[in-house]
């Protein structure tokens, strides 16, 4: 997802002033109770022992989409597997919606529906092993008030008046339009289905593959599937008056991957563009991390009226088709960022979101390796320079564990900190390891797909690769706010001894002195240095540091 900064005081200031400068509290389709409602919302956090005893293997979301009444209507086929009997399951779903029937393996089954909450419930209890559940539901959907950061549906029209429909729920969880275990820690292995009503005059973009497409009087029904485990965040659809252009792409390990790109048809004239841009893309993110990780399926883009987004084999996109000039190229940072997002958050999936800097640091950093292969050295400095200076440090970049999406993202730093720690961590072990290291992080089933990983597992890797004990320098960038404490002090003629305070392991330095760079390992003895002038220190900026000169 792109940067963000968000706190519960700014985001009810947000949605209070636009409350009263657009006048939705008299809406028609009652947005200002759906934003009202939806603002202390937030993914993930502690695990429910009822949920952690349900493994999902699969959805079915079945709906109809009412544009003109803002509604959705329709069922969501849950299959879980209990790992062993309860009399209890539960699913998440706003209160948005009213359910009006649940059946457990096709017989009718009580339900209540506090909250945010469905428990259903049996009197003899459900057995260990596949449960069913058919949830019919219907209601208005939240409606976004800042997306993609601040999500829901967005309902707009194009520049032709045509009805235009995006999702964004990262940060609130699927249970924003279906009924769902929402938490990270757990997608469905079997993937997912999608089956979408709109006006027959548009089209639905989703995950995964087009299955069929059927129309009966002024509806089309647009199937769409995926095979692939997927984050429930990323299992959602858009709608507009699109045209879909499509190319194909040769990967690294020569499988042929088709390219749809469902851009509205008052666009088409920017498709060329973005499809010669996004395997160029393609080519850079294979060299560092292997091949496109859904070559089963496709390479999908949808055009939406807001910053894009990471959704699996559809990422969404909008950058009013302007770009920036890289060493003579054409590059978008909101494409390349949100495809990048298709190895780290779609294939290398954090298990909680107190570990999301692996997927928005390591995606993050993947732009400073493109800046790298389209401008060289000078480029890639250029923008880990801003990572640098951007870091914040106001809150831990992993602040504990089965944390919220909102805590995580209100310290702001998982994207630049992110990313500058990996290049801070580059230089501690040198290209020879971090490269190769990284690539396996990425290609190594035992971090991929239907697997999930932690900011201890990324740390015992390098560990590993590295040989020598990584978790300090982990600890301290990851899980503390520290920066490191640097003393250059004068103790004699043309004398100085420099020490860092807070040392947490033995590091190289870059050490200048008298027009001469040498890399010196430095523990908490410090080292004496003669030179004419004050020595430098990381003069280059590899660490976050604090540099006093006594």
């Amino acid at each position: 997802m792109k940067s963000k900064t968000k706190s519960s005081s700014i985001k009810m200031g947000i949605i209070f002033m636009l409350l009263m400068l657009s006048g939705v509290a008299k809406s028609q389709h009652n947005d200002d109770i759906n934003s009202r409602d939806i603002l202390y919302l937030t993914s993930g956090g502690k695990l429910q022992p009822l949920q952690a005893n349900m493994d999902i293997r699969h959805y079915t979301i079945s709906l109809d989409v009412d544009i003109a009444k803002r509604s959705i209507s329709g069922f969501t086929e849950v299959s879980l597997n209990l790992a062993k009997r309860s009399d209890t399951l539960l699913l998440d779903l706003i209160h948005l919606y009213k359910v009006t029937q649940i059946k457990v393996n096709n017989k009718a089954a009580s339900y209540y529906q506090p909250d945010d909450k469905i428990f259903i419930t049996s009197p003899t209890g459900f057995n260990e092993g596949i449960q069913k559940v058919w949830i019919e539901y219907h209601g208005i959907p939240p409606v976004a008030i800042r997306p993609p950061w601040d999500g829901g549906f967005t309902w707009e029209k194009d520049k032709n008046g045509n009805d235009w429909v995006s999702i964004n729920i990262q940060a609130e969880g699927g249970k924003m339009y279906f009924p769902c275990k929402d938490h990270p820690s757990d997608e469905p292995n079997e993937g997912a289905d999608l089956k979408i009503s709109v006006p027959a005059r548009l089209k639905v973009a989703g995950p995964g593959l087009l299955q069929n497409v059927t129309t009966k009087k002024n509806k089309s029904t647009y199937h769409w599937k995926t095979n692939y485990t997927i984050s429930n965040y990323c299992i959602l659809f858009n709608i507009g008056k699109y045209q879909v252009i499509k190319d194909e792409l040769i990967t690294v390990l020569g499988n042929k991957v088709p390219i749809e790109y469902y851009v509205l048809e008052v666009d088409t004239m920017h498709a060329k563009k973005v499809i010669a841009t996004k395997k160029r893309d393609n080519q850079i993110l294979e060299k560092y991390f292997g091949e496109y990780p859904w070559a089963k399926e496709k390479i999908g883009i949808a055009e939406v009226p807001n910053s894009g987004m990471e959704h699996q084999t559809m990422i969404t996109f909008d950058n009013k088709f302007v770009y920036k000039n890289i060493g003579g190229q054409e590059y978008s940072a909101n494409l390349f960022h949100e495809y990048a997002h298709e190895w780290w958050a779609n294939k290398v999936t954090n298990k909680d979101w107190g570990h999301m800097w692996i997927q928005e640091g390591i995606a993050t950093y993947a732009e400073a390796l493109a800046m790298f292969e389209l401008g060289g050295e000078s480029a890639y400095n250029e923008i880990i320079a801003g990572h640098r200076k951007g870091a914040r440090n106001k809150f831990a970049v992993v602040p504990g564990e089965e944390v919220t999406e909102e805590e995580v993202y209100s310290g702001g730093d998982i994207y630049g900190k992110g990313s500058f720690f990996m290049h801070s961590l580059r230089y501690l072990i040198g290209d020879e390891v971090f490269l190769p290291t990284l690539k396996t992080l990425v290609t190594d089933s035992k971090y991929t797909y239907d697997n999930f990983v932690t900011t201890t597992d990324v740390e015992k890797l390098f560990s590993s690769k590295a040989g020598k004990d990584l978790k300090p320098f982990f600890d301290f960038y990851l899980r503390t706010t520290q920066v490191l404490d640097v003393t250059i002090k004068e103790i004699g003629f043309q004398k100085y001894q420099i020490k860092v305070g807070n040392l947490m392991m033995p590091l190289p330095f870059e050490v200048t002195a008298n027009d001469k760079t040498s890399r010196i390992v430095m523990d908490n003895k410090g080292l004496i240095v003669n030179s004419i002038l004050p020595p430098q220190v990381d003069a280059k900026g590899f660490y976050l540091k604090k540099v006093t000169l006594q």
